[in-house]
């Protein structure tokens, strides 16, 4: 990859937490309970969202590897349904099982990553699943 599609996949992977502190900052100074409300399922579905791409890097990058290995494949699926069954809970629920699914994803890409040739973007990963996990369980205790 070059430096300049490197540089631009970090900047946007940046952009893609400005959903989660933006929704935890509002949770926590919103008081109109309706605004509170679709507050709370705006970032739980975005949650959601992100853990299923998260989950389907893996089936990416193991199909393009040629490796569809069953670790990957399992994660893969159980990761989406996993953020689908916290956009259907309470959102302090909720966001508490997606802050916990971004981290057992990060968990998972550590693992596999390295088997599938990406070791180098686990830094990158982590700084997002930190900011990302740590809005969500933060918007929980705000719910």
């Amino acid at each position: 990859m070059s430096v300049d599609n490197r540089q631009l996949a970090h900047r946007l992977a940046y952009a893609g937490l400005l959903p989660f502190v933006l929704g935890c900052l509002l949770i926590w100074l919103v008081v109109h309970p309706e605004a509170h409300a679709f507050v709370s399922l705006a970032l739980s579905a975005y949650a959601a969202l992100i853990i299923s791409f998260l989950g389907g890097i893996q089936w990416g990058l193991s199909f393009a590897r040629g490796l569809p290995l069953r670790p990957s494949l399992i994660w893969g699926i159980s990761a989406s349904l996993l953020g689908w069954v916290g956009v259907l809970m309470l959102p302090y629920g909720g966001l508490a099982l997606h802050g916990a699914v971004l981290i057992a994803c990060y968990l998972m890409d550590r693992r596999l990553y390295p088997l599938l040739g990406v070791a180098d973007w686990l830094t990158l990963r982590f700084r997002l699943t930190l900011v990302a996990s740590l809005s969500c369980f933060l918007a929980a205790a705000g719910s």
